[in-house]
């Protein structure tokens, strides 16, 4: 069965007891303004605001290294799973709601449910 996949976000991982200081550096670096009115602010997460056509910017508190990381957004995550894990991607961790992937050059991303609007605009098909 087809299903569609795009660029969701780009996740701004930083190793901190302050997310709102390192979500206040990247508005400011980004020209993004934290969205604090989001429903994904809350917690360990804060939006920046983005156009409904750029990639969403997130920045999340965690427990490991800081780093960059994508999520991939799709309408179909197992069918979209299995299609990078044919590309060699393997799966790192399933959660609720999205699969943690490492790409065969190890970086870390994510499959994760649709996020913005207008989907499937600029997504591929995938047969």
């Amino acid at each position: 069965m087809a299903h569609y996949s795009r660029l969701c976000a780009v996740l701004i991982d930083c190793d901190t007891d302050d997310v709102d200081q390192a979500a206040a550096f990247w508005a400011a670096a980004l020209g993004r303004p934290v969205d604090p009115g989001h429903p994904g602010t809350r917690g360990n997460y804060r939006m920046l605001e983005t156009p409904p056509d750029e990639p969403i910017v997130q920045i999340q508190r965690v427990e490991h290294e800081s780093r960059v990381h994508l999520d991939i957004e799709t309408d179909d995550i197992p069918a979209e799973v299995a299609r990078l894990e044919t590309l060699g991607a393997t799966v790192v961790r399933r959660l609720e709601r999205w699969v943690v992937m490492q790409a065969p050059t190890g970086q870390r991303f994510c499959v994760v449910r649709v996020q913005r609007p207008g989907y499937p605009k600029n997504a591929n098909r995938w047969d």
